[in-house]
């Protein structure tokens, strides 16, 4: 699917960049005719060499004399041979000089033309980059319904790489060789036009062979690369959502899912591989079948015709060898190409696609005054990842200044029209206007910023709670920060943080407590000043003591004669609203007040009644008291990549300052220390045959070369046997290229593929704890999966077969060179070390910059990442252009670092070239010595430099290999670091206790623990509880008081610091994890789903067995969900879409229990299992799980008492232990805490 032509890559280049690859491929097309000129000279050596090798033959002969610079017979008679006029040292020396002149001039250019185009192409990628990032930024939300994050980000690091390969230094290495093979024929034309005919009737077949090698390469890249992003997808959503993975014993299966997805992959590299090795092999064949006919059309025409000189046949024959050679070498060039074009064709389509709905954009007109009337004409909609109608001709009107409830059954569109009010979508008929105009013709960013919407899970980004609150609105200050802090009730917590609003929230917000991170969100829509409110649920997170104080600020601010919208299952929030409108099947049903709606029994009275018999069960006089302050049920929720990390975050954030946990990072990573090659072997060692064939291969390949500069040198003595030899010689070199190529790409696509499942599987074994650290945040893991493991080939698969080539090339050559004349031989090798150093020096700057490139694109990605994840909340609050901003300014040091880079490698490129040259200077001048002080022959000097000066040419091949190498060295040692890492909590082991009869009988004893991303931070402080098995203990107390953790230390994600977990009499960090687990099923708060069906979701309750249909419908019955699975049209194998975003919250929840049930666990744990749910299904799930909790032993953490009252120990906890525990009516005799929290909600101290 390549779209995009060659010169459109081009497309962001500016005048400066355009003067720089002008002038970069200018000095490429001088630096690729230099060795056509260096041949014009070797001509001119040879007839010289010849000359005085004639007159020595003639002096040889005892009956003649030099006189007068003539020979002659001694007899006297003439004969007309010019003799002693050749001093042959000093001609060499000129040679020499000629020689030292073009490799300085080479120097020079090679320097030039790679930094000149690597600097402008540096400067082209980073426009790409904003441009890509901005325009994704400004795309509607429907198209990130339609693109997985996951694949977004892989795009934003690989794809964008691949383009910069093809814009960059290989242009202008293409541009130099293309440049070499021109002049190359052309001289060949001029100096012999017979002969270079003859050579060129065979060319055609190149020319094919390589188009069409071209072509096959780009178009199995796009596959590779297609069936590699659904994999990257698969792993980004494992990695958000680790923890569900760890609960529920997923590892291994994730991994399988995985490695399934890179199969396909796989298969693409290999056949890559093969086509490649298929098409080098045939070209090669073809040239050398020119070589066999040149030789012998050439010998006869310098012997028998005597039409050229010696010197003119090696011209002619040299320049047409280097001109097809360049050719050859100029084809990978063309695959870079090929695949930055693959890649570009996305990523230029999105830059070019204009967004439904663009938010940065200053058209459409502002509203004077706005009063806030917000009316819905007959909206019809459905979201564009899906067909099925969410709203049905939908008419609401929302009167301005009055407060207006959505009340209704999950999934009837409360929210939908929520968002249909921000413009994140718009409707397929009818229209939304604001104040009679249609909100399509009013400007985006201003519409949005009249509006404060506070979600069901806020998200927060990963910055101090100041900078958050700010997202609010641009240039707030402190002041203000502070009145909005009052407001939400989150001043007095976050004065009691020790960096105040200073303190890190953490990755989402990982780093707070629900009810904190709900607080916060409201003052950043309390900061905006809106003029229309939007509550989706907005307190539904808060325990009672905050919530009744958060409800009362909301009242405060709504009265404020603000329009406000607010969507609640928990009806008594929303009985003093304005007017109430009930939703049923995407339609308002009803509309008016509380009581005018219970006199008409619709949607709204049952709704009621179903809600008020759940609460009768409070006692009388607990419930006067509580009507009004209590009551909007905390459904505390979260966003949903920190699941349950949240839990894992009590109230406090990092104290290291941000500062010093840099400095931290900055010592860790420094510690790479390159991977020693024989370990990455050793992960090749299975596909050892075909590493062995590879290299057998590639050896042989290269022992070619050097024989055939010894059948040169003999090219005038001998003609037909080097045809035959010849014709045989290639043949094979054809199959063996094509073996060659399979197995090493056999065997590297296996590699990559093999260390991808490991590190993969190295991830998902990590404890819990490990994914706190920012460094280890899903965005980041699942670009080191991408990049580190395909970059490993770089030391493995061809690039064995490269070196080995090259080497036995040299060795070949070195051989035959000291055969003939070990003096020459040795001045010769001086310069080899020369030519190795370049190519190492080469790639110690490289790796140099490769560590600082993938340090600084991280962090940019980091960002990238938090924005695309967040993109809702982001567009909410307007805030596209700032995260566009700080994307930008990341990327402002990889930039510098490459552009520095240029001048380096630039600078090594033209050496590695220019070495060439000083050699063969050297190497003449010597020579020409050697035959005249001792009688060398002069075809030996030939033989012995030519096969020098080829292999010297391979060690150039094998150095230009070294930056993969080295690369791949250290993204190896980045992998085997994670691969050795031992997690401190081991899913994988079988080591640790299980026990026949598992009981369930748990008791805590003086647990002590802080989180190890904030170790300053107690959060349990010597907790003692215990409970027998089949009874249900509930964990009560305000948000942060450590009940989550206490569950958390139970699953094992943790250990306790001190103290111990006891579970049936086993010390809990002794009994086997996978075993406990298993054990234990868990519904949590905000429950996460996997982008796959209904039916594959809830089987991931059990990855230990096959599960069958029958458990699944079963399962899903007990927990309510049977009936509504039967009214989708795919039924169980409708997809749940990503993170479960196609169902409502009451829908994902009844999934997840159904996902706990077929566990069949021993040991329940609900975490606020209820609390997203709407009256109708919360009852229902509610006796779903009693029915569930029977013979089990439950842990319920709940805000909502009338859910616990009837467990057999209620724990009210506090700063991390537990201040009363006993049965309900026991505590309310004792009236203590809980006492006053039941009746009042008074805080709990």
């Amino acid at each position: 699917a390549i779209r995009i032509g060659f010169f459109q890559l081009f497309r962001f280049a500016t005048c400066r960049e355009t003067l720089m690859m002008v002038g970069g491929s200018v000095c490429a097309f001088l630096h690729g005719s230099a060795q056509p000129l260096m041949l014009l000279v070797f001509g001119m050596l040879t007839d010289t060499f010849i000359e005085y090798d004639i007159e020595l033959q003639e002096l040889l002969d005892p009956r003649k004399e030099c006189i007068n610079n003539t020979i002659q017979w001694k007899n006297q008679s003439m004969k007309n041979l010019t003799c002693g006029l050749l001093d042959i040292e000093y001609e060499m020396t000129n040679f020499a000089y000629y020689y030292v002149a073009i490799g300085c001039a080479v120097f020079l250019l090679g320097y030039l033309q790679i930094s000149l185009w690597v600097t402008s192409a540096a400067r082209q990628i980073q426009i790409i980059r904003k441009t890509y990032f901005r325009k994704v930024m400004r795309m509607e939300i429907g198209w990130f319904d339609c693109n997985s994050t996951g694949e977004l980000n892989t795009r934003m690091s690989d794809d964008i790489n691949k383009i910069n390969d093809a814009i960059a230094d290989q242009v202008s290495i293409f541009i130099q060789r293309f440049t070499t093979f021109v002049c190359g024929f052309a001289m060949g034309f001029v100096k012999g036009w017979k002969l270079t005919l003859v050579i060129i009737a065979a060319s055609p077949l190149i020319g094919v062979g390589a188009a069409l090698m071209a072509l096959f390469v780009a178009k199995l890249t796009g596959q590779e690369l297609q069936a590699y992003a659904k994999a990257g997808a698969v792993a980004d959503e494992v990695l958000t959502s680790i923890r569900t993975v760890a609960a529920f014993g997923g590892e291994l299966k994730e991994v399988e899912r995985y490695d399934k997805n890179l199969i396909s992959a796989q298969r693409w590299g290999i056949r890559k591989g093969l086509i490649m090795g298929f098409f080098t092999g045939y070209m090669w064949f073809i040239i050398f079948l020119c070589y066999a006919l040149a030789f012998w059309y050439g010998s006869s025409l310098v012997v028998d015709t005597q039409e050229y000189s010696p010197g003119t046949l090696l011209q002619v024959f040299f320049g047409v060898l280097i001109a097809a050679l360049n050719l050859g070498q100029a084809s990978p060039c063309l695959e870079a190409f090929a695949a930055g074009r693959g890649a570009a064709t996305i990523i230029f389509e999105t830059i070019d696609r204009e967004p439904d709905i663009d938010c940065l954009s200053e058209a459409c007109y502002k509203l004077d005054k706005v009063k806030g009337d917000i009316e819905f004409h007959n909206v019809t909609f459905h979201y564009p990842s899906r067909p099925e109608v969410i709203l049905d001709k939908l008419s609401v009107a929302v009167n301005s200044g009055e407060t207006t409830a959505f009340v209704g059954p999950s999934g009837a569109g409360k929210s939908t029209a929520v968002q249909l009010i921000q413009r994140f979508y718009d409707p397929k008929e009818g229209m939304v206007t604001l104040d009679g105009h249609d909100i399509r013709g009013l400007n985006i960013q201003w519409l949005r910023s009249l509006m404060g919407i506070v979600e069901q899970e806020p998200v927060l980004f990963a910055t101090t709670i100041a900078e958050n609150i700010r997202y609010g609105r641009p240039g707030v200050t402190l002041d203000d920060i502070i009145h909005a802090t009052k407001e939400a009730n989150a001043y007095n917590f976050i004065m009691d943080l020790p960096q105040k609003f200073d303190t890190l929230v953490g990755e989402g917000g990982g780093q707070m407590s629900g009810g904190q991170k709900q607080r916060i969100a409201i003052a950043r829509a309390l900061v905006r000043n809106p003029r229309i409110l939007l509550l989706d649920m907005a307190t539904s997170a808060l325990d009672n003591e905050s919530e009744a104080v958060v409800q009362e600020a909301l009242d405060k601010v709504i009265s404020n004669g603000r329009t406000t919208i607010s969507i609640a299952h928990r009806l008594s929030t929303i009985k003093n609203a304005d007017v109430i409108v009930g939703y049923e099947h995407g339609r308002a049903v009803e509309r008016g007040k509380h009581d005018e709606l219970l006199e008409r029994k619709g949607v709204y009275f049952t709704l009621v009644t179903l809600q008020s018999q759940g609460d009768k069960a409070l006692n009388q006089k607990a419930r006067q008291s509580w009507y009004g302050s209590h009551q909007t049920e905390l459904l505390a929720t979260y966003p949903f990549q920190v699941i349950y990390r949240l839990h894992v975050c009590i109230c406090y954030a990092c104290i290291h300052s941000p500062y010093t946990a840099f400095v931290e990072e900055e010592e860790v990573e420094e510690h790479v220390e390159p991977a020693p090659v024989t370990r990455i072997l050793k992960y090749n060692a299975p596909e050892w045959p075909y590493m062995l064939f590879g290299t057998i291969g590639a050896a042989v390949n290269g022992g070619v070369n050097p024989v055939y500069s010894l059948l040169f040198s003999q090219i005038l003595a001998v003609r037909w046997r080097g045809l035959v030899l010849t014709k045989t010689v290639f043949i094979e070199y054809w199959f063996i290229s094509l073996i060659s190529g399979y197995a090493f790409s056999k065997s590297g696509e296996l590699l990559t593929r093999r260390l991808r499942r490991m590190g993969f599987h190295a991830m998902l074994g990590q404890e819990v704890g490990w994914f706190d650290d920012h460094r280890n945040s899903p965005g980041a893991l699942t670009t080191r999966l991408a990049t580190d493991a395909s970059q490993v080939q770089g030391a493995t698969g061809s690039q064995i077969g490269m070196i080995v080539n090259s080497l036995t090339n040299i060795g070949v050559a070195v051989i035959i060179s000291f055969y003939f004349s070990w003096k020459l031989s040795l001045v010769i090798l001086c310069f080899l070390p020369f030519l190795a150093l370049s190519g190492g020096f080469q790639a110690k700057m490289l790796t140099g910059f490769a560590k600082q490139d993938k340090q600084a694109m991280e962090d940019a990605g980091r960002i990238s990442g938090e924005a695309l994840n967040n993109i809702r909340t982001i567009a909410g609050l307007g805030k596209e252009q700032s995260f566009v901003e700080m994307y930008e300014a990341h990327l402002e040091a990889p930039y510098q670092a490459a552009k520095q880079k240029a001048n380096v490698y630039g600078a090594c490129y033209g050496f590695a070239q220019c070495v060439v040259f000083m050699a063969n200077s050297a190497s003449y001048r010597f020579g020409g010595y050697l035959v005249r002080q001792e009688g060398l022959h002069f075809s030996l000097v030939f033989r012995v430099i030519s096969a020098i000066v080829t292999s010297g040419t391979a060690l150039g091949r094998a150095s230009s290999y070294t930056p993969d190498y080295a690369k791949a060295k250290i993204s190896a040692a980045r992998f085997f670091q994670l691969l050795d890492r031992v997690p401190k909590i081991s899913v994988y082991s079988n080591e640790g206790d299980k026990w026949p009869d598992f009981k369930g009988n748990l008791e805590f004893i003086d647990c002590k623990f802080t989180y190890p991303t904030r170790p300053d931070i107690q959060v349990l402080n010597g907790l003692n509880v215990s409970v027998k098995p089949g009874q249900t203990l509930a964990f009560v107390g305000s948000s942060g008081c450590g009940k989550s953790t206490s569950v958390q230390l139970l699953e094992r994600f943790y250990d306790p610091d001190q103290g111990k977990v006891i579970i049936d009499g086993h010390d809990s960090t002794q009994v086997n994890v996978s075993y406990l687990r298993s054990k234990i099923g868990i519904v949590s708060q905000e429950p996460i789903l996997f982008d796959c069906s209904i039916g594959d979701n809830i089987k991931y309750g059990d990855n230990l067995r096959e599960v069958s249909m029958n458990d699944i419908i079963s399962a899903s019955k007990k927990a309510q969900l049977h009936d509504f699975v039967m009214t989708l049209p795919e039924k169980y194998d409708t997809n749940v879409g990503s993170q479960g975003s196609q169902l409502s919250r009451g829908q994902k929840q009844r999934i997840a229990i159904a996902r706990a049930i077929i566990r069949d666990p021993k040991i329940l744990l609900l975490d606020e299992a209820t609390s997203a749910l709407d009256t109708e299904s919360e009852k229902t799930v509610q006796e779903a799980l009693d029915k569930a909790r029977e013979g089990r032993t439950c842990i319920v953490i709940a805000h909502r008492l009338s859910t616990i009252q009837n467990s057999d120990i209620i724990a009210v906890m506090s700063r991390g232990f537990v201040i009363e525990q006993g049965p309900h009516d026991q505590l309310m005799a004792l009236k203590g805490a809980y006492y006053k929290l039941v009746t009042t909600g008074a805080p709990i101290s």
